[in-house]
């Protein structure tokens, strides 16, 4: 099938995208990989719960990268370049406070936290202090979704994959030190992660106030508008944390079924959460292109484009479920040497691979209606399917 002018528009927005999506997951896979092979199962069971927690702290907060990109990318459609600008502004000013909340919070609530899931007493020390250590990084990883939504709004999805890259290069080669070399345990993992996304922040925040500045835009903080990002957003908070409660009761049960369990499961996860933003990926060239188009006034292309983007998630999903299944004898070796690990992870990579298709459509329909300011339908839609 020969490649459209629509196609060349999506994979544009869509093949960047991707590389930005997978940073996180992908931070994450190197710190199992790192943990499984330098501190053994144990530490990979406590960075699985410690994990599970930050993940939900964060994807609740995905509305700051969702619902950005949708309001600025109607917005910059309909002309308003400025009011788009003052957007991502907010959006980031409110990313700020959330985080900063999120650490005062949650630093003296985390050994109960963690306790919920069940982990024995080794898991549980491991876990608080990544999860206390990690809490620092959280104002940063807000920012990162904030500023990214701000990008995407504005049609440029490369920038956010080159800040992903190196973002995730440096974690890497932190956590390796940080672990291996210097021999800081599970502490130095979180720490590498902390820095490597803190650094990211701050390159989001120097590419936005130049962009503000060239158009004018204030930099202060406008409560109205933050108020106003938080409020538009609420939707989108109650479809995300719909999903996150699937994922944390499923990390509960996993927990009390033992380290095993915990350990194969915690890798699943993340196996699957790089899936899933990889297919999301289409998702957020959904966003901006039906964003823009709306702003413009242009149903019909909104339309088309919408046809065409659940034929690449239909294919995409094939192909990542393919992969998989060619993935499965080599993913065990790659986390973790334990033999009864590895066995229980091989079963469960089979449901992993064969619902990609159907996860694919899901998302991109998903990032439609966001880019469509649809987000009450995908809050009904998340509590009723929960």
């Amino acid at each position: 099938m020969p490649i459209t002018a629509r196609d060349r528009e999506i994979l544009r927005l869509a093949v960047p995208a991707f590389g930005a999506l997978v940073a996180e997951p992908l931070f994450l896979l190197a710190d199992y990989a790192i943990v499984g092979h330098g501190l053994g199962t144990t530490a990979v069971g406590a960075l699985g719960v410690a994990g599970a927690v930050l993940a939900t702290l964060v994807n609740l907060c995905v509305f700051l990268a969702y619902g950005t990109t949708a309001s600025v990318a109607r917005q910059s459609g309909a002309g308003n370049h400025d009011r788009a600008m003052r957007s991502g502004v907010d959006g980031i000013w409110l990313a700020l406070g959330i985080g900063v909340a999120l650490i005062a919070v949650f630093w003296p609530l985390a050994p109960p936290v963690v306790e919920l899931f069940g982990a024995n007493p080794g898991q549980s020390e491991q876990a608080v202090t990544y999860l206390r250590i990690s809490l620092l990084g959280t104002p940063g990883m807000l920012v990162v979704l904030a500023g990214t939504g701000v990008l995407r709004g504005l049609q440029d999805t490369v920038t956010p994959l080159a800040v992903a890259v190196g973002s995730f290069a440096l974690n890497a080669v932190l956590n390796a030190w940080f672990v291996l070399g210097l021999d800081w345990g599970i502490a130095g993992s979180a720490w590498g992660t902390v820095l490597a996304q803190t650094l990211g922040a701050a390159v989001y925040l120097v590419v936005v106030a130049r962009g503000a500045r060239r158009l004018g835009t204030p930099l202060t903080p406008d409560l109205s508008g933050i108020r106003q990002a938080g409020t538009a957003g609420f939707a989108l908070l109650i479809r995300t944390a719909c999903l996150r409660v699937v994922l944390v009761v499923a990390t509960v049960i996993a927990t009390r079924m033992g380290e095993a369990e915990l350990a194969a499961y915690a890798i699943a996860t993340q196996v699957w959460t790089l899936l899933a933003f990889a297919l999301d990926a289409i998702a957020i060239a959904g966003q901006a292109i039906t964003g823009r188009s709306l702003g413009a006034g242009d149903v019909a292309a909104t339309r088309a484009a919408t046809k065409r983007m659940v034929q690449w998630g239909v294919w995409s999903g094939a192909v990542l479920g393919l992969l998989v299944i060619a993935a499965r004898p080599v993913l065990p070796v790659l986390f973790d040497a334990d033999p009864h690990v590895a066995g229980l992870l091989l079963a469960v990579l089979w449901p992993v691979a064969l619902f990609q298709p159907v996860c694919g459509v899901v998302f991109v329909l998903d990032g439609v209606l966001i880019g469509a300011g649809d987000q009450r339908y995908l809050a009904w839609a998340g509590v009723w399917t929960t």
